[in-house]
């Protein structure tokens, strides 16, 4: 039982806290440009399911904490309808009953009858309220550790390997791949990792000389603390830099949120990279987290952090930072999901706010019900499967004769 409730201290705790504090700003974007733009709202919840707790403040908003710590919603005002775009017909009744309740004039409070631009605002502000907690906390932590520069200096060939095939030795310097110029090792991590089975054209510094090599990345099975059992790409170089190959510099605030926006930037565009190769066959999904995934992540950051050999102090620091950090990227991929444009999630809103806005009327209710049902089929879908890989990572099918 001891053993069961560490593990529950290590894996889950950190996953529900960081959760809850990054769902807890999105729905606060949503809710903060609401109220902004005058909008009437019933209530504001983290969790879903019977209220742990309940308040109800002075404007009639129940701030909620539901028993199911697993997301969060804003309710607005006469908001029935569950893809929350009811077509003429819904919003001509909606007015009507609204009218009778409280008076003509009353709809301009409610959600459904603001400007387009409005709403699709209101919609918008989840996600850019994640980038824009995903960029404050880098903001701090760039403050706080500075910019380390480790430049992609190669330690060891693997036999056999592309990169043995290539012509690499221990000792190159990676200084461009593909015609673009990298500077630090984790940039040649990524590149490698996204192009399996497609040429890469590496500019290496060898002592005076620049030589040119093509490898192609192939998938390989690996293992760590934290992603669990994947298959990446990888060309089977050791990175391992000298002396000469680290450098340090402090960021003052401004450079450190400039430092984050790029973070934010390079990791957006890497995860629409990775999910158009998925969609071209060029990826399995591996990578894909789902709760699960995300909670072994938590609880693998947290063992790591603790396993520092260092006073209390230190420990709780480095603890700080890094869970700083995981929210970072959490909060990133919170923000891509919900762009989506699927109906359920905040990217097919504004899909249907788009179409409102050309057409000069909602999207009628019988194509809004069918994008409905086909956004909860496809989100579904990609939860399962990401679900699925979680549990292939945790190798709890070993027993089914090695789909692990």
């Amino acid at each position: 039982m001891t053993g069961f409730l560490g593990q529950a201290l290590i894996y889950v705790v950190p996953f529900l806290f960081v959760l809850t504090f990054i769902v807890t700003i999105h729905e606060l974007g949503h809710f903060l440009v609401a109220r902004a733009f005058g909008v009437k709202i019933d209530r504001f919840s983290i969790g879903f399911g019977k209220a742990l707790l309940s308040r109800t403040d002075k404007r009639g908003v129940e701030w909620r904490l539901g028993w199911i710590p697993l997301g969060g919603y804003v309710k607005f005002s006469g908001d029935l309808d569950p893809s929350s775009v009811p077509d003429q017909k819904g919003l001509a009744e909606l007015k009507s009953r609204v009218i009778a309740e409280h008076g003509p004039g009353a709809e301009r409070d409610f959600f459904h009858f603001k400007p387009v631009w409005q709403r699709a605002l209101i919609v918008f502000a989840g996600p850019a309220a994640n980038f824009l907690l995903a960029a404050a906390l880098f903001t701090v932590l760039f403050s706080v550790i500075g910019e380390q520069v480790v430049a992609p200096r190669v330690g060891a060939v693997t036999a056999g390997s592309p990169a043995a095939s290539a012509g690499f030795k221990p000792q190159d310097l990676i200084t461009a791949v593909n015609g673009r110029p990298v500077r630090e090792a984790s940039e040649v991590t990524g590149i490698v990792i996204l192009s399996a089975g497609d040429p890469l054209r590496f500019t290496v510094q060898r002592g005076e000389q620049t030589v040119q090599l093509t490898a192609t990345p192939q998938r390989q099975v690996e293992t760590n603390e934290i992603a669990g059992t994947v298959r990446v790409a990888r060309i089977g170089l050791v990175l391992a830099p000298l002396r000469q190959d680290f450098s340090f510099r402090r960021l003052n605030p401004i450079e450190a949120a400039g430092k984050g926006v790029t973070v934010i930037g390079d990791t957006v565009s890497s995860t629409f990279r990775y999910i158009g190769r998925i969609f071209v066959g060029k990826e399995s999904g591996d990578l894909l987290n789902g709760p699960l995934g995300i909670a072994k992540a938590a609880g693998g950051v947290t063992k790591q952090a603790t396993a520092v050999e260092a006073a209390p102090q230190v420990v709780a620091f480095y603890l700080a930072l890094t869970l700083v950090q995981f929210a970072a990227l959490v909060s990133i991929g919170m923000g891509v999901v919900n762009l989506l444009p699927i109906p359920v999630l905040d990217g097919g809103h504004l899909v249907f706010y788009g179409y409102e806005a050309v057409a000069r009327r909602p999207v009628p209710a019988r194509v809004q019900e069918v994008g409905y049902r086909v956004g909860l089929a496809l989100l579904a879908g990609l939860m399962l499967f990401a679900t699925w890989n979680d549990l292939q990572k945790l190798s709890l099918f070993k027993f089914l004769g090695g789909l692990a």
